[in-house]
């Protein structure tokens, strides 16, 4: 290469301003990344360093002694894998078919606008709001009691719309001409959406469901009043039984309890956050390998 052909592609000062430019705004989102990720890899570092030491196969599988001050969490453990199943049973059928109509059905007038305003004041209504919800509907108009089915209803309907508008997405993220090639060869809309849609978009749902089980298990005022005890030495038998939950036994044995070790809260916690990231990395392992099997 000449001379003026080395000229003619060197960078100019305006090149080198841009350049400059974007390495600072580079380094300006890698700060506020570092700013999320800081805190959540210091609250895991307490909780190691100050719950590791409960941590055992007693700690896990027996039940809590001496007025809670020692002893195991079992029931708490037990009881929240029971809020969650039955939430999610309870929750996933109806968003996912929510979000189904009014992606793939639902005329755009006022009623879907409706609709889609309701979704949104939903997810914005503070829990304790929804465990009032959950005592009048289902403890008494349903007479379901203080139980886990009356405790992961309510679950279900505060989490509802975080499954309706992951669904909600994921479907929409579809694109138009799956649906066109499908109706062109004569398939129905449902056949369409069981055939196509749905497999392309099972991923996405799986999001909203991972951010459902995060944040059922680790709720505390929407399971207090309608179905969580404070203390109870036994495992639930079926969903009209009241339960421990880890939410609420941490709650109860950080302010409740006197003369609880200072280990044990940190442990609780460390087993709960221990929980909800193994359920959640079992979701985005699936949900990796089905975004794999993608063909666009």
């Amino acid at each position: 290469m000449d001379e003026t052909s080395a000229t003619m592609f060197a960078a100019t000062d305006i090149n080198e301003r841009d350049k400059r430019v974007q390495g600072l705004v580079r380094t300006l989102f890698l700060l506020m990344t570092m700013l999320l990720v800081l805190p959540v890899l210091l609250i895991l570092g307490v909780l190691v360093y100050k719950g590791g030491p409960m941590i055992s196969a007693e700690f896990l599988f027996t039940e809590p002694t001496n007025g809670m001050t020692a002893g195991g969490i079992l029931p708490a453990l037990v009881g929240t894998i029971w809020l969650v199943t039955v939430a999610l049973i309870a929750s996933v059928p109806i968003g996912v078919a929510a979000a189904i109509y009014l992606s793939e059905y639902a005329p755009k007038n006022w009623l879907t606008r409706a609709i889609n305003l309701a979704i949104v004041n939903l997810a914005g209504v503070p829990s304790i709001v929804h465990a009032l919800f959950g005592v009048g509907a289902f403890v008494l108009f349903f007479r379901f009691g203080a139980s886990i089915l009356a405790a992961s209803l309510t679950l279900a309907i505060m989490t509802l719309p975080v499954v309706i508008v992951s669904t909600l997405e994921s479907l929409r993220a579809v694109p138009m001409a799956f649906r066109e090639a499908c109706w062109n060869m004569g398939a129905t809309r449902w056949q369409t959406i069981r055939r196509v849609v749905l497999p392309n978009s099972v991923s996405g749902i799986l999001t909203g469901i991972i951010l459902e089980v995060s944040r059922t298990a680790g709720e505390t005022a929407p399971i207090m009043f309608t179905g969580a005890a404070a203390f109870l030495p036994f495992l639930p038998q079926s969903v009209f039984d009241q339960t421990m939950a880890m939410s609420m036994h941490l709650f109860v044995i950080t302010f409740n309890v006197p003369n609880v070790p200072e280990a044990l809260p940190y442990g609780v916690a460390l087993v709960l956050i221990a929980m909800v990231l193994g359920m959640n990395s079992l979701s985005i392992a699936f949900r990796t390998y089905l975004r794999s099997k993608k063909k666009w």
